[in-house]
């Protein structure tokens, strides 16, 4: 046999290997590498809205419609700016045990969760006052958190864990998919997005027990919940948003084509509104999502690095935190 022959007859066979494999359901091995935000460029246009310089490469955000106070996770040294969110003064800043990337409300009128990441805590900070009202040890650098009745509840990123916090203490350790990373609860469930294995995994809020897990996406990092049991998650490195119902069961149903590396996520419910920030370009997109297809409805530019965003409820302006030492605020249309 010619050799030219025989490449091609090894090349046949080679090729009904991979059929038969794919015929069987085998699938790709997940990237190696874990979804970050893109290393924004230099920003191109002036950003939206005002700027408020807060220094520290602020991240994690949060907004509270009751007190209207921002509270801004800065870092070096680690702290928690308390932030006017009408006209952007510093009223106060509270000392951390470690830098946090991501905050959330336990309920209007706080207290702010915030998980200082290398110290191990679950930090609960009070509104207005500042007070830290609890440091709870949790997982090993607890990355998101959210809170349900009575319960909060901790992301552990490198522990691959959530561990639920009661009073001042852990009462339940979880195990998760590889990385979680943002967590969100709705309708009975706590849904976790697992960064390295791209899964997101719901569990039951009373019981404790997992629903079962989900994939979510090519690389996801985070997500936030609409209180009918919808949950939205950033498919970073897929340039999308995904679309998924906790309850009654858990179930994948549409995908949001959102390009330049999605990262933040903010949902504003009453105006039916998702809030993405594109890192990779240096914007911040509103999406409508309570009609029968998502669509695109306007676009801000933002400073650089723009990874987090929120939105008052109350007053619909939107805070969106820069690593580049600023906060943006932008009122609404």
């Amino acid at each position: 046999m010619r050799r030219g022959q025989a490449l091609r007859s090894l090349l046949a066979v080679v090729a009904l290997i991979a059929l038969a494999l794919a015929g069987c359901g085998s699938e790709p091995p997940p990237p190696s590498s874990v979804p970050e935000p893109a290393a924004a460029p230099p920003v191109g246009e002036r950003p939206a809205g005002e700027l408020v310089r807060l220094g520290g490469k602020p991240e994690g955000v949060v907004a509270d419609p009751e007190t209207g106070l921002v509270a801004v996770a800065l870092r070096d040294p680690p702290r928690l700016a308390l932030v006017d969110g009408e006209s952007g003064e510093v009223e106060r800043e509270v000392r951390l045990p470690a830098a946090a990337r991501h905050l959330q409300l336990a309920a209007p009128g706080g207290p702010v969760l915030v998980p200082a990441e290398k110290a191990n805590r679950l930090v609960r900070v009070a509104l207005p006052s500042g007070e830290i009202e609890a440091s709870t040890e949790v997982g090993r650098f607890p990355h998101d958190a959210t809170a349900t009745a009575g319960r909060f509840w901790a992301a552990d990123e490198f522990g691959d864990s959530v561990s639920v916090v009661e009073g001042d203490r852990v009462v339940k350790t979880l195990p998760a998919p590889k990385q979680p990373g943002g967590i969100a609860a709705t309708a009975g469930r706590v849904g976790v997005v697992a960064v390295r294995a791209r899964k997101l995994e719901a569990y039951d809020q009373r019981t404790l027990e997992s629903i079962g897990e989900i994939g979510a996406g090519v690389g996801p990092t985070h997500g936030v919940a609409h209180p009918d049991g919808r949950f939205f998650v950033t498919d970073t490195q897929g340039d999308a948003v995904l679309f998924y119902r906790l309850a009654p069961e858990l179930e994948f149903f549409d995908r949001l084509n959102v390009p330049g590396t999605p990262f933040g996520i903010a949902l504003d419910v009453d105006r039916g509104e998702l809030w993405v920030t594109q890192t990779a370009l240096n914007r911040v997109t509103v999406y409508s999502f309570d009609g029968r297809t998502p669509r695109r409805l306007r676009s801000y530019p933002t400073p650089r690095q723009a990874n987090t965003v929120s939105v008052d409820a109350k007053t619909g302006r939107a805070f969106v935190a820069a690593r580049d030492g600023r906060l943006q605020i932008i009122e609404p249309r």
